[in-house]
């Protein structure tokens, strides 16, 4: 399983916006790989932007 899989598992898991620092965390992952991840998931549209800095499915 790839981070992104691994970042959409965890936001659907969580069912609220975390940041970047929060997935990173739970994952056990360096934060600049989760927020390169996230920011490909944005382009895709899998993941929305509620707020600055929080991420959600």
């Amino acid at each position: 399983m790839d981070i992104k899989e691994r970042v959409l598992e965890i936001l659907k898991k969580e069912q609220k916006p975390l940041r970047s620092g929060d997935i990173a965390e739970k994952l056990g992952v360096d934060k600049k790989a989760v927020s390169k991840a996230l920011s490909e998931l944005k382009k895709e549209g899998k993941v929305k932007v509620p707020k600055r800095c929080y991420y959600s499915i």
